[in-house]
């Protein structure tokens, strides 16, 4: 009999293919044999915290797992009858008893998420429409050149209704001349949107998009059609395409572990590293997921993720203004998820984990190497010379990195969890990839973006996160406090010479949203008030330092706002529930409102205070893109940092081993420089020498030195001048 999965095992192709048969038979039982399902998402369905906990405490004391509680294993299926996507469902099943546990019917006007398929099929759908073909045409583009389409949420806005149909707006763009199929297409982007009805399978019509720049104000057809697109030029990428060759000066550089990596993964996704002990999880939603998180067996969280994130643009000319994507809630990051590449995307020793996803039909679709796992340097970890003694002291700093890489449209998002061997958690996120752009006639500047390539508007906007965490910092009843630094008044009972400031520590009692105050070196602190620290005698805890960045920027009053309510502050505390997993609420795609976000969840006006919390913190970018942003954006780093807070009773690193050359091995370049007379060492010549010396240190120190010199016009003897350089070698 084959054994049981553990509760966090990620959904397996069988339990795909049983959750699509489970759906469709009771489906079949209900309306009849010729009933056809369309499977949008399969996936784990997590199991309540309450039945999940026993389970983790068990096996972190090694209870044998026959031994631990029994955990029911779940799967949520989302579904519409075939051929009919206005009314879609999710189901969530037992794969135990293959049997319905629950059926949610979601409200008029929501919109379940776009699935792979459906993208696919509505571009192929755009670009072969005989109206799109013949509207095309009058741009005057070469004769045999390929239109590429990029398919968008149609976002909502005041004109919409819970009756408007769930749409996708084309963005075009037209291949360089050359075709060739890694082309920058954003270098030729086409002023004409198809929308795309999804209920009526059909396209209902055309936008045409505004190429005007500050003078034209939002007035469209500011330039004659056949001529809109001449002054456009290719600019590419692509390695293959670039007019000149690569740098030839960069030698390679390795990461080798020769003993092989320091970390475990055994369970199919339980890593072990340097006292971490947690699990790796893939949906399609979020993509990857962490959880389970424990420090040298302590509990440190239950599990962290990137919940969602939203880019609204800010080009107000219809219909831009519906450039506003969810790209979790509408695409899904798992769905998104590339296909990392051995000594490409991570370097060492790899250990890769695949995702699953599934097709229409039920069946499972692989993710390979949708995360990778691996060690790097990460610098000094701490360092202290003791100046009497001249003796130093010094650990070079390891992380251990779990990242995933998604591709939406335009744009590359990596998000890495950086886990180090100070007891300290990162959430490190990378922008890059192609801005979005849009036509603008020769010559114009445009208030709503740069103009980065002749005839290339690169709009403004937000990239918006949001990062969930739900903290069990020794035990799953925690408190969230706020503590800010403020200077105190100058007087002579207390501050007699004006130096002091103290600390203001406030606890959040209800459920409710806070911002950042780098003013007052705000923090917020995960603690546990029932665990004092012996030393401090404060609560252990972990703390947060809230990035600081500009929220959501669109008006209080829009759509665009009203839909990202999670983006309206950069902290929210609020009690846990099973289930509450999506800032911006459970079903994003055109949504009018954020509805089930967490600014739902914050209104309950719950008691947090030593309570099963779940922390939000919104950070983000706002891109006003320059003109290096384009033919490709180099990555903007963005990093959210959980650091112990009197959780230890000392520096957890102080055991890592010491950093030595022995161990190290690294190799010794120096580069001399200079013109002098040198003094009487047995003259080759008796005038003044150049001397350029270049040195490379590239064996064991107790082993010969390689040196190499050039000498102009005339020399030192050269012995001499080693011996000055390496007295113990010669």
């Amino acid at each position: 009999m084959t054994s049981r999965p553990h509760p966090l095992h990620n959904i397996s192709p069988a339990e795909i293919r049983r959750a699509s048969q489970i759906v469709s038979r009771i489906l079949q039982d209900k309306n009849g044999p010729s009933y056809e399902v369309y499977f949008k998402h399969i996936y784990l369905y997590e199991p309540p915290k309450a039945l999940l906990m026993p389970y983790l405490d068990a096996e972190s004391a090694g209870v044998p797992v026959a031994q631990r509680p029994f955990v029911p294993r779940l799967a949520g299926v989302i579904y519409h009858q075939l051929g009919n996507p206005r009314e879609f469902f999710e189901m969530i099943v037992s794969l135990d008893s293959g049997t319905e546990v629950e059926l949610r019917t979601p409200k008029r006007g929501q919109h379940s998420s776009y699935d792979r398929e459906e993208l696919r099929r509505v571009a192929e759908k755009i670009l072969t429409d005989p109206a799109v073909v013949e509207a095309v045409k009058k741009f005057n583009l070469p004769k045999d050149v390929v239109i590429q389409v990029d398919t968008w949420p149609y976002c909502a806005d005041k004109y919409s209704t819970v009756d408007t149909h769930k749409c996708i707006q084309g963005l075009l763009y037209a291949r360089a001349p050359h075709n060739h199929p890694d082309s920058n297409q954003y270098a030729f982007p086409i002023p004409l949107s198809p929308v795309y009805d999804l209920f009526e399978d059909r396209v209902v019509r055309f936008d045409t998009l505004a190429t005007g720049g500050e003078e034209d104000g939002l007035k469209h057809n500011t330039a004659p059609a056949e001529t809109a697109m001449a002054h456009c030029v290719e600019n590419e990428y692509h390695p293959d395409l670039l007019k000149g060759p690569p740098r030839q000066d960069l030698k390679p550089l390795r990461v080798v572990q020769p003993e092989g990596p320091s970390f475990t993964v055994s369970d199919e996704n339980l890593v072990q590293w340097q006292k971490w002990r947690f699990r790796v999880g893939f949906n399609y939603r979020e993509g990857l997921t962490i959880h389970d998180v424990r420090y040298d067996g302590r509990k440190v969280f239950y599990r962290l993720s990137v919940s969602e994130m939203t880019v609204p643009y800010g080009d107000p000319r219809t219909p831009y203004h519906r450039k506003q994507a969810f790209d979790f809630g509408d695409a899904g990051a798992g769905n998104c998820a590339n296909n990392l590449g051995l000594g490409c995307d991570c370097l060492g020793v790899i250990k890769y984990f695949n995702g699953w996803l599934n097709d229409p039909k039920g069946q499972p679709v692989e993710v390979p190497n949708a995360i990778c796992l691996h060690e790097q340097d990460s610098g000094i970890g701490w360092k202290h010379t003791n100046i009497r003694t001249g003796v130093a002291a010094i650990t070079r700093a390891r992380t251990l990195v779990v990242q995933t890489i998604i591709t939406v449209g335009n744009y590359e998002y990596i998000f890495a969890w950086l886990f180090q061997q100070s007891g300290t958690v990162e959430l490190e996120t990378r922008a890059t990839g192609i801005v979005s752009t849009a036509l603008i006639d020769a010559g114009k500047r445009s208030p709503w973006g740069n103009v980065v390539a002749p005839g290339v508007l690169a709009q403004n906007h937000q990239h918006l996160f949001c990062l969930r965490i739900d903290p069990m910092v020794d035990g799953n009843e925690n408190t969230l406090i706020q503590e800010d630094s403020i200077a105190v008044p100058e007087s002579e009972d207390e501050n007699p010479f004006g130096n002091a400031w103290r600390l203001v520590k406030t606890p959040f009692e209800k459920s409710t949203f806070a911002d950042a105050a780098p003013e007052k070196n705000r923090v917020f602190k995960i603690v546990n008030e029932k665990r004092l620290n012996r030393i401090s005698g404060n609560p252990v805890g972990y703390k947060l330092a809230p990035v600081p960045s500009q929220l959501i920027l669109a008006s209080k009053n829009s759509v665009v706002r009203k839909r990202a309510r999670f983006a309206e502050h950069h902290i929210w505390v609020t009690r846990y529930r099973d289930g509450d997993l999506w800032a911006g609420g459970k079903w994003a795609n055109q949504s009018l409102e954020e509805t089930d976000g967490v600014a739902d969840y914050a209104a309950r006006n719950e008691d947090v205070r030593d309570r099963d919390i779940v922390v939000w913190h919104t950070f983000g970018m706002t891109h006003n893109p320059r003109v290096e942003d384009f033919p490709v954006m180099p990555v903007e780093t963005i990093t959210v940092s959980l650091k112990p807070a009197d959780f230890f009773e000392g520096n957890p690193a102080l055991d890592v081993p010491q950093s030595t050359q022995a161990v190290n091995q690294s190799v010794l370049y120096v580069t001399i420089d200079r013109e002098e007379r040198l003094g009487n060492y047995g003259r080759l010549g008796s005038t003044s020498t150049n001397i350029n010396f270049k040195i490379r240190h590239t064996k064991q120190p107790s082993q010969e030195n390689d040196a190499e010199a050039t000498i102009l016009p005339s020399g030192e003897n050269l012995t001499a001048l080693t011996a000055l350089l390496w007295p113990s070698s010669v």
